[in-house]
């Protein structure tokens, strides 16, 4: 059977490869062989699954695959971040951002080829939509990099906007928090967005994963003019929205604010945030811009950022100043974007 035409294993439920595997006259009971060999003890090859009979791991071979592909490349940058491409169907790969920190390291995986939004700061949204990502390779980008065994965190923060891709992001988390498959606490995964509403509350809804909103601004209209989703999803809507939900025990809800200079730094944005946010058990993450080619955004000076900051603890919102990582290799916030790669 040719490859593409194979029934993906990865990012399937036990049910599922049951069902499947009864419908081609193979033993039910292989489904939690499968779930084990995969999840647990994270084979490459069929040929590894020695407790399968040869005769049903050669039917795996003729009509099933992992799901599984390495890492086309790895950037290392001086400060232990390490930014991976993989490669797609499209031609076009995605990256994924490795971030050790002491006794953590997180994942920033990415859950389209490129993205929709086309946030006037990112680089990913400049370079248009090209596919959405299967669950398998969503998952793969966690078990394919030679760092997998070390992850403690994993966040849908890479590229594409993962609430515009609902049914597999929702898919992978469920693979992330089965029991008989990773086994994760879902507070060890944390989804980035920028707030589009139905995809949203069916993570709110459906998971217990922490929430991270790309806010950026407490202006309306600044923000609409900056992430044009604004438009159909206006953020005031969100919050509102947002505060039927329960975040006073274990799940985490956060703000992402990227501080530019001179455009949303000033202490009257900050009283602003404070005013909008009012009524939410919440945190803010304030992250430095990188620059990008062409764009009239310019990262706010430091000692204006940690005022800022300072100014919103006083306050009472816990906040705190993103450390960046892996700038040298363009793995930071905004930078990943892969059309100049696929062009060499």
């Amino acid at each position: 059977m040719e490859a593409e035409n194979r029934f993906v294993l990865l990012g399937k439920t036990q049910a599922e490869l049951k069902t499947w595997l009864q419908e081609n006259a193979m033993p039910g009971f292989m489904a939690s062989q499968l779930m084990d060999w995969i999840y647990k003890k994270r084979v490459r090859s069929f040929d590894e699954m020695t407790n399968i009979s040869l005769k049903h791991r050669e039917f795996l071979k003729e009509n099933a695959t992992l799901g599984l592909a390495a890492p086309m490349a790895c950037a290392c940058s001086k400060d232990g971040t390490k930014k991976y491409l993989f490669a797609t169907s499209t031609g076009i790969g995605i990256e994924a951002v490795y971030i050790p920190d002491h006794d953590r390291a997180t994942l920033c995986v990415s859950s389209q080829v490129g993205c929709k939004m086309h946030c006037a700061f990112c680089m990913t949204g400049r370079m248009g939509y090209k596919a959405s990502l299967a669950a398998h390779e969503i998952l793969n980008q966690v078990l394919s990099i030679e760092d997998s065994l070390s992850l403690t965190n994993l966040v849908f923060m890479g590229m594409g906007e993962p609430c515009d891709n609902i049914e597999a992001v929702l898919r992978a988390i469920h693979t992330l928090t089965d029991e008989k498959a990773f086994a994760w606490s879902p507070k060890r995964i944390t989804l980035s967005t920028i707030g589009l509403w139905p995809g949203l509350k069916r993570v709110l809804d459906e998971t217990s994963v922490h929430i991270a909103l790309s806010l950026h601004t407490p202006d309306a209209i600044q923000r609409r003019e900056w992430i044009p989703a604004q438009k159909a999803y206006p953020v005031n809507e969100t919050l509102q929205a947002l505060k039927n939900y329960d975040f006073s025990h274990q799940r985490r809800l956060s703000f992402e604010y990227i501080m530019f200079d001179g455009l949303n730094d000033e202490m009257a944005h900050a009283r602003k945030l404070l005013s909008l946010l009012n009524g939410l058990k919440c945190r803010m993450n304030l992250i430095r811009f990188h620059r990008i080619p062409d764009t009239p955004f310019s990262p706010s000076p430091e000692e204006k950022i940690q005022a800022f900051a300072d100014f919103l603890n006083a306050k009472g919102l816990q906040t705190t100043v993103r450390a960046s990582r892996g700038e040298d290799i363009q793995a930071a916030c905004g930078l990943l974007s892969t059309i100049e790669k696929d062009k060499n």
